[in-house]
């Protein structure tokens, strides 16, 4: 029974059909909104779900050279990698596992992905995909940081490493949430370098290096590399809104699912506003800002928030 619950829980809900649904969905809205900033009219509502049949009907080709069982499974691991981060993430009550530094477990978990991106170039034996995934390794080095710093401070302030318990945190003292804005903006500009989007979307460029690190990726394998990003989209709003935002399985049942839903999509929609609102920059800019700015406005955050638990502790 326990192993039914278990594959449930992965296939469906919150797993892999939820996310690749929801990460669809998120993924139409956002070039929908784009296009409408832009002044364009965008792609219809079943665009995105023809998009992936059409990739799935077409052949896949294996470059020479490749190595042929990791240039398959790749993609698959991808996948893996974020339905398991998703469910250390709250929705709709306490996460399905959760354990004292599940938080960094998902950082962990939201880092495969970009591996299998490196990899997927590098064992490509494309000069196009071999430069797209040098430039995902650089840009990891600059978002990851950040990033992880990001999270450190409410964390300390919460004497927590679990997102679930964080959470708990600041649904109990929403006025902390505020003192967050700083960790909330790194994060959000650091999620973005590591959803590869405009400004920070340089590893795939299409009129520098063709389709960057997947340039030799077609058919399902392209399409379920695809479909982990938009998925890993959703997870890493999710973890924006346990972490910054006070979750959303306070209220139980479809109540926090749709609270859930609202608050990812405003997140999603800031990631839209910046991809619509600034132009690609070079990678040595993006690991530039990264450091210059993102990583010490982070340190700033932590410093604020152990201020802070140590006036709470007196």
């Amino acid at each position: 029974m326990e192993m039914i619950t278990a594959l449930v829980y992965i296939a469906i809900f919150p797993g892999f059909f939820f996310l690749a649904v929801y990460g669809t969905a998120l993924q139409w809205a956002d070039r929908k909104i784009c296009a409408v900033m832009q002044n364009r009219v965008g792609p219809p509502w079943y665009q995105t779900l023809a998009d992936f049949i059409k990739l799935a009907s077409k052949e896949v080709i294996i470059p020479d050279g490749a190595d042929v069982k990791m240039f398959k499974a790749l993609p698959y691991i991808a996948v893996a990698a974020v339905i398991t981060a998703m469910l250390f993430i709250p929705i709709t009550s306490s996460p399905i596992y959760s354990f004292q530094g599940d938080m960094i477990a998902v950082v962990y978990l939201l880092t495969i992905p970009t591996a299998t991106f490196f990899l997927a170039g590098w064992s490509s034996t494309s000069p196009y995909a071999s430069f797209g995934s040098m430039r995902v390794m650089t840009q990891l080095f600059g978002y990851e940081v950040p990033m992880l710093l990001s999270l450190v401070g409410p964390a300390i302030l919460a004497g927590s490493w679990s997102i679930y318990d964080i959470s708990a945190y600041f649904s109990t003292n929403p006025k902390m949430l505020f003192f967050q804005i700083i960790g909330f903006i790194v994060s959000l500009l650091s999620v973005q370098g590591k959803l590869e989007r405009v400004p920070f979307d340089t590893p795939h460029a299409k009129n520098e290096i063709v389709g960057g690190q997947f340039t030799e990726y077609s058919g399902i394998l392209l399409g379920l590399f695809n479909l982990s990003i938009d998925m890993e989209m959703v997870v890493c709003a999710a973890l924006i809104n346990a972490i910054f935002l006070g979750g959303s399985w306070q209220l139980g049942g479809w109540a926090s699912i749709v609270l859930f839903l609202i608050k990812t999509f405003a997140i999603v929609f800031l990631f839209t506003a910046i991809k619509a609102m600034m132009a690609r920059v070079r990678i040595d800019q993006m690991v530039k800002f990264c450091w210059k700015y993102l990583a010490p406005l982070a340190m700033i955050q932590i410093i604020v928030d152990i201020c802070l638990k140590y006036t709470l502790l007196k």
